[in-house]
């Protein structure tokens, strides 16, 4: 539905700002970590799935004073399309509940559900109604049941929530048509056709017999006016139904830079900034946890941050790191992702960002990484090492494939090898994947070397450990392309991070950091994630830096290494 930068737009944009800011980045932690002398107990050796240490208690209010969702890891479901209950060959919020253990058991403790309210289009994101739930996903009762046995399991649930256009068949813009209608300054409206085009050179001015309206995505999506401030109080409204009726935990705000516009400039105007600023205060007086994360697609950094500074909105989708872990995956260089993921953590407050690798208006990443099982594990593993809250769009642990047009890349969930995949007892909405047979859940739940299982162990890896969810990050040099490494650094732990993105294994190569804020001393490597060898122990000089260092000899090719290091008494 909505356009974003393509992949080679961002690698562009990569490369006119990475020189300036690569330099400003500054690898010490933004807060100095004590000396980790009472580390949690190390986990054990990782072949090829976690033993569990801890549990991530239900419903966690946060570790170390970071608000709950900087311990989540989210995964983006498509109602429509998660599982049929009730065999009309629709997903529905019932066969949601009914997976709630799968979900558990993948290690998920959030979801984000796209549009569930009344909608004429089969993707929701053109809402008739905000204080409904569409009749083809179930009842409100289904819905408040799937919260319930959601939060059971220690898992929240947020909503879309499409601020920022209407439907054309919603009953505000039917009578809007209508000039002396109370609801015609619910929209905006022209006498004449306004001569500009849209932020992609798209159509915006729609004709009616009484005017034009303007609708930044189709004519089908008329853009509301919070100009007028009885649209404001609508959308409150609808928010404290929500919150309150259902015991939701937050929102994913939809198109949310392009909310108020002032003429041709159509995107992060003053008056939109200032509109969230007052809406966190309305939604946070209802519930102080519940959490939005925008949709600012195509945004650099420094934009991303103007509304995470803790007056507008908790979190941000990085799209444009979702887009340098794919090329990092595809090209086997780890420095675009690098590069990228230091551009964000150091323009973007503390861990507000919200890094993912497909959603659902983009092709699938098994089908952007070549049907590489192995790249789509890297790209895994980047994404659940990596600082701030990360989304996983449904499917992508299996590896379903896909490009657009939109409905190919939101096809039924592969659960098995039955007929339509097991989402279904009879002919699903839109077909399955032609990758259904041995791309499903089923099929790689007993394969300890799927990308079922490889999503399992990372996930459960950083649900264990607080350096993965809320640590400082600093990027370690190699001297090989082809290693992605890292450190990550909390309050009491610190955890390396060493990712081989090429198909060969990689033996000749030396690790270094200048300096950083780590306590000088000898620290012992405690493997995490690993192959059974012996690893040899790492010195932080006194600057908190390391020269030539080797953990192991050889890090196997599209190897994930993980690993505690603890200092030595």
């Amino acid at each position: 539905m909505k356009k974003y930068l393509s992949m080679a737009g961002a690698l562009v944009l990569l490369a006119a700002i990475g020189l300036a800011v690569f330099l400003i980045f500054q690898p010490e932690p933004a807060t100095p970590p004590s000396p980790p002398t009472s580390l949690p107990s190390p986990s054990p050796t990782v072949i090829p799935v976690a033993t569990p240490v801890a549990q991530v208690p239900t419903l966690s209010q946060g570790t170390d004073g970071y608000p709950w969702w900087n311990d989540t890891v989210f995964y983006e479901i498509f109602v429509r399309s998660f599982c049929d209950s009730n065999g009309d060959g629709i997903g529905d919020f019932n066969g949601i509940t009914g997976k709630l253990d799968y979900l558990k058991d993948l290690g998920v403790t959030g979801l984000w559900l796209m549009p569930i309210t009344p909608s004429p289009s089969y993707h929701g994101y053109d809402v008739t109604n905000y204080f409904a739930v569409n009749p083809d996903y179930g009842t409100i009762a289904d819905f408040k049941t799937m919260v319930s046995e959601a939060h059971n399991r220690g898992i929240r649930v947020i909503i879309d929530m499409v601020l920022n256009h209407t439907s054309s068949q919603h009953p505000w813009f039917i009578d809007a048509q209508d000039p002396n209608s109370p609801y015609r300054d619910f929209y905006i409206w022209s006498d004449t056709k306004p001569i500009y085009s849209g932020p992609w050179g798209e159509q915006v001015w729609y004709p009616t017999t009484t005017g034009y309206y303007y609708a930044i995505f189709s004519g089908s999506m008329p853009d509301l006016n919070y100009r007028n401030a009885e649209v404001t109080t609508q959308m409150e409204n609808a928010v404290k139904f929500w919150l309150e009726t259902t015991g939701i935990d937050g929102f994913r705000l939809d198109a949310a830079r392009h909310l108020i516009e002032d003429g041709t400039l159509q995107a992060n105007t003053p008056e939109t900034h200032a509109w969230f600023k007052q809406f966190r205060s309305f939604y946070k007086g209802i519930n102080p946890m519940a959490v939005t994360v925008g949709e600012l697609a195509g945004e650099h950094p420094i934009t991303m941050a103007s509304y995470t500074q803790g007056d507008q909105l908790d979190l941000a989708f990085d799209f444009g790191l979702a887009s340098a872990f794919i090329s990092s995956a595809n090209l086997g260089n780890a420095a675009i992702a690098l590069q990228r993921e230091k551009i964000s953590d150091s323009f973007i407050p503390p861990i507000k960002f919200a890094p993912f690798l497909t959603n659902h208006d983009q092709d699938r990443l098994m089908t952007q990484l070549k049907n590489d099982p192995n790249k789509v594990k890297i790209a895994a593993s980047m994404l659940l090492t990596s600082p701030g809250v990360p989304f996983i769009y449904f499917g992508e642990e299996v590896g379903m494939e896909g490009q657009k047009p939109d409905e190919d890349i939101r096809r039924p969930m592969q659960w098995s090898a039955e007929q339509y995949s097991g989402f279904s007892t009879t002919i699903p909405w839109e077909s399955v994947g032609t990758d259904w047979e041995t791309n499903n859940v089923a099929a790689e739940t007993t394969d300890p070397n799927s990308i079922l299982s490889h999503y399992r162990v990372l996930i459960q890896i950083r649900n264990e450990h607080a350096a993965l969810r809320v640590g400082n990050l600093i990027a370690v040099h190699s001297n090989q392309s082809a290693l992605y490494t890292i450190l990550r650094v909390s309050k009491d732990e610190i955890v390396m991070v060493i990712i081989n993105l090429s198909g060969a294994p990689v033996n000749e190569y030396k690790l270094s950091l200048d300096k950083s804020n780590i306590p000088p001393g000898d620290y012992h490597v405690i493997p995490i994630l690993a192959v059974p060898v012996e690893y040899s122990d790492l010195n932080f000089t006194d600057v908190g830096g390391f020269n030539n260092y080797l953990p192991l000899l050889e890090i196997p090719s599209y190897g994930t290494v993980i690993f505690q290091l603890r200092l030595s008494r």
